[in-house]
């Protein structure tokens, strides 16, 4: 199969990190096609590659669709439910994990708007955050309490089990938020630590460090989030 995958800035686009990290987790080979952020809104030109002016999109390049080249695949969810169909090891082969997996998943890609506006994602940097809303405090809480749950009822070290899924991809962007604002996640931290050890979530973390670009929106978005105490980033 040849797939392109493209994505958008790696200290900035969470939902980009969400099939990356899936699929180099999973050993899928693809290209890897950046485009990053260069203003506040790109919607008009990703619309070129993208039906929703957004990334990540997947390019199939070689599905069997008589008439067609490429098969575009948007969105982070569209996209796992995509590789789902064609690769073993999207979703845990265990039903209880896979179902829990599934609903964890689902819940973190609709939900948990006060994480993503308060903490935004931001690999490069260490932040004091500003006092806690009380739906982002709800927010963080629910993170710890799933976590926990899919820990003791799937033995760890991921979040489902013994191996990576795409649950654990879809909670990646909440490692490094994690992290960077030193949220508090109880024993989900465990998780934290060994997502961050893994080789992807390393390869992501040092390109992320070497980015010299910056998106003036998105800068202004964590300054607004608290005080930046550590930047790691070049330049």
């Amino acid at each position: 199969m040849s797939y392109i995958l493209i994505t958008a800035n790696r200290n900035y686009s969470s939902w980009s990190l969400r099939p990356w990290l899936l699929m180099k987790g999973l050993g899928i080979d693809f290209d890897d096609r950046l485009e990053p952020f260069t203003k506040p809104s790109n919607y008009e030109e990703f619309r070129s590659f993208s039906p929703t002016g957004q990334v990540p999109v997947l390019l199939h390049e070689a599905c069997a669709e008589p008439g067609r080249s490429r098969r575009t695949i948007y969105d982070s969810m569209g996209i796992a439910l995509y590789l789902a169909d064609r690769h073993d090891g999207v979703w845990p082969s265990d039903p209880d994990a896979r179902a829990w997996a599934q609903c964890a998943a689902s819940e973190m890609h609709s939900g948990f708007s006060a994480l993503r506006n308060d903490c935004t994602m931001n690999v490069g940097v260490r932040v004091k955050p500003k006092p806690m809303s009380a739906a982002l405090i709800a927010n963080v809480a629910r993170i710890r309490e799933l976590w926990e749950e899919g820990l003791s009822r799937f033995g760890g070290p991921y979040l489902a089990g013994a191996e990576l899924t795409a649950v654990d991809a879809f909670f990646a962007p909440v490692a490094w938020r994690a992290r960077t604002y030193g949220l508090d996640v109880g024993a989900g931290q465990a998780w934290v630590d060994h997502i961050i050890a893994h080789p992807a979530m390393q390869q992501w973390e040092a390109e992320a460090l070497n980015e010299e670009w910056r998106e003036v929106g998105h800068e202004d978005e964590l300054r607004a989030c608290g005080e930046v105490v550590a930047d790691y980033r070049v330049g």
